[in-house]
């Protein structure tokens, strides 16, 4: 049995690159550990409780500690620097790609 196929495809056939989602598996990110003094502000605060939003788990697991997975912290007004962060062993890091681009900036 032949099946036809048009020399064109119609306007409503062709697919946009934009919209369509990526089919390639994602590449690991390449994560640094960085000093939590320098990514949030007030640590030296023992008696005062530190608020941090958190945006959600990511699926990397803590290269440090492997237990859990880390959770994005975007830049707020105690956070100067966004990262990832380690809720089991309170590690901060910053993620980039492969080829050098970094990951956590919008």
């Amino acid at each position: 049995m032949t099946i036809p196929v048009p020399d064109t495809m119609s306007a409503s056939q062709h697919i946009n690159p934009h919209t369509s989602r990526r089919c390639a598996p994602e590449e690991p990110l390449v994560l640094s550990e960085l000093n939590p003094r320098a990514v949030v502000d007030h640590l030296d605060d023992e008696g005062q409780p530190l608020h941090v939003l958190t945006f959600g788990t990511v699926r990397e697991v803590c290269p440090k500690c492997r237990t859990g997975h880390l959770t994005l912290v975007l830049r707020q007004s105690a956070v100067r620097i966004a990262h990832l962060f380690c809720a089991d062993c309170t590690s901060c890091f910053d993620a980039h790609y492969p080829n050098g681009t970094p990951a956590l900036t919008i």
